[in-house]
């Protein structure tokens, strides 16, 4: 019996020893429209200029993003020269808008970089109450932030005519969850349909040289006539 015992756990040592060595899931050899990213019809607007423009669509509130950022942070290390990444806020109800908010609030105050893993931190790994806009404006006064300008920024016309871009953006590009990534605002992607957080920063460069080597290709056939 104990003989049959000692080898049962063997057994699951060896198994469980297997599943932990297991590599992660391979990237695809080619990336389908349709399954591991999607077209976004029409386009929406872009702000980065001649660059193509990468955007995590994410929340401060969703544990999955809290999650994400360091690939979000891989991603933003691994593009080229000709790209360029950013956050959009979502607001999926109403306990996500102070957060959208606060996002916007802190980016007008040049404050975004140094606080932006902070709250994920506070929200996700401290646990702290952040619910509230005033919640937010006293942990960003932590950060330095005087609480009056935050509050103000936070209450302005420029955020929100931010946060009614951001909803509209969110919603005609399809998005409906976090974190989502936009590409040139052409393409819509997720860890579930790139088959993991590790595949997105694949399959992001492969659609951003994508739209890149398609904007050249009019630029070569130009020089080519003259």
């Amino acid at each position: 019996m104990l003989k049959h015992l000692g080898f049962l756990l063997a057994g699951l040592l060896l198994a469980s020893t297997a599943t932990a060595a297991e590599p992660a899931a391979a990237a695809p050899a080619t990336w389908e429209a349709g399954k591991n990213y999607f077209l976004i019809d029409p386009p929406q607007p872009t702000s980065s200029g001649d660059k193509v423009e990468v955007l995590e669509v994410f929340s401060y509130a969703c544990p999955h993003c809290a999650h994400f950022q360091p690939y979000a942070e891989q991603i933003k290390q691994s593009l080229p020269d000709y790209a360029a990444f950013g956050y959009m806020p979502a607001i999926f109800n109403a306990q996500w808008e102070p957060y959208a908010r606060a996002f916007y609030a802190a980016q007008s105050l040049g404050v975004l970089e140094q606080t932006h893993q902070a709250l994920f931190d506070a929200l996700h790994r401290d646990h702290l109450p952040l619910r509230t806009i005033d919640d937010l404006a006293g942990f960003y006064a932590g950060h330095g932030v005087d609480k009056a300008k935050f509050l103000s920024s936070a209450a302005s016309f420029e955020v929100e005519s931010k946060l009614q871009h951001a909803s509209e953006v969110v919603r005609n590009a399809g998005v409906d969850g976090t974190p989502s990534i936009l590409v040139a605002g052409k393409y819509r992607l997720t860890g579930q349909s790139a088959g993991g957080y590790p595949q997105m920063i694949e399959l992001v460069g492969f659609l951003v040289k994508k739209e890149h080597d398609e904007h050249a290709k009019p630029a070569k056939a130009a020089s080519k006539k003259k």
